[in-house]
């Protein structure tokens, strides 16, 4: 990737110091994420190379448009793979509501032919570290940045909750090298079946549990996050994801947008507003 194209991408910059906790894209950069969407569908693909991992064969393709040239990764799965149900059209839909909600966290991500046929296209994002990495090298977070991570590992159950996502892996929590968060890889989200409407992913009785067997939770959530997700309707998600999302699986999403908000106001409730939610 060139120079510009990374700086007007993924500077990304983070300002710990000023309390920035909506996200963890800049403004200039969400303002500018119409025109990377138009990029990535009509830019010339002049190279491509299979990943070589991963359950759904993805692709990078290398794109050139005018001066720029950006890094994307193309994959279509669909039905049944290993045993999960895999829809190239969730990653597409993820990054639709993280717009509609404003979490931020989710690459730029669109609809694209390759080799003709239709996939998603999602925008490379630059990252120093996987949570693998960090948990298996034992690479110390420092101190400045433990306390943005910690709700930003939070705020990412909250929202994986809310999206029925079934495999948040630590390959797909990636870190920039100021310690932002970045969310990839949706295809195993917005499940439709009881087991995930009536249960979240994560919480009190979480479906996720840890290697102790003890319950998962997210302790804290910004308070724009809860108002965000009390305030969908399927309307709004409907008008927002488009074709992606099915009538079904837009109602499992309600049903876990209230599951989701039940838990925060029991969490309220027990512990006390400010030590749940914040500003």
């Amino acid at each position: 990737m060139k120079r510009s194209a990374a700086i007007l991408l993924f500077s990304l910059a983070l300002s710990f110091a000023s309390g920035l906790l909506y996200g963890q894209f800049k403004p200039e950069e969400i303002a500018r994420r119409g025109e990377m969407e138009t990029f990535l569908v009509t830019a010339e693909i002049v190279r491509s190379e299979p990943v070589g991992e991963g359950v759904t064969h993805p692709y990078r393709l290398f794109l050139k448009k005018g001066d720029l040239e950006i890094t994307a990764f193309w994959k279509n799965p669909s039905g049944m793979m290993d045993g999960f149900l895999e829809g190239w059209q969730y990653e597409i839909a993820a990054y639709r509501l993280d717009k509609l909600i404003g979490l931020n966290m989710v690459p730029v991500t669109v609809e694209r032919e390759f080799q003709g046929k239709k996939g998603d296209l999602s925008l490379s994002a630059e990252n120093k570290y996987s949570l693998l990495k960090v948990t298996d090298l034992g690479i110390r977070i420092p101190d400045e940045a433990q306390g943005q991570v910690e709700k930003m590992k939070w705020l990412a159950r909250a929202w994986d909750s809310l999206v029925g996502n079934e495999d948040r892996t630590r390959q797909n929590v990636l870190y920039t090298e100021d310690w932002r968060t970045i969310l990839i890889d949706h295809s195993r989200a917005f499940r439709s079946t009881k087991k995930f409407t009536e249960k979240l992913m994560f919480g009190a009785d979480g479906i996720v549990k840890g290697e102790d067997g003890r319950a998962l939770l997210f302790r804290r959530v910004p308070r724009w996050f809860y108002e965000k997700v009390k305030a969908l309707t399927s309307g709004s998600v409907k008008e927002a994801v488009g074709a992606t999302l099915t009538e079904k699986e837009i109602r499992s999403l309600l049903a876990r947008r209230d599951l989701l908000v039940k838990e925060i106001d029991a969490q309220v409730r027990q512990q006390g507003e400010a030590n749940v939610l914040y500003d």
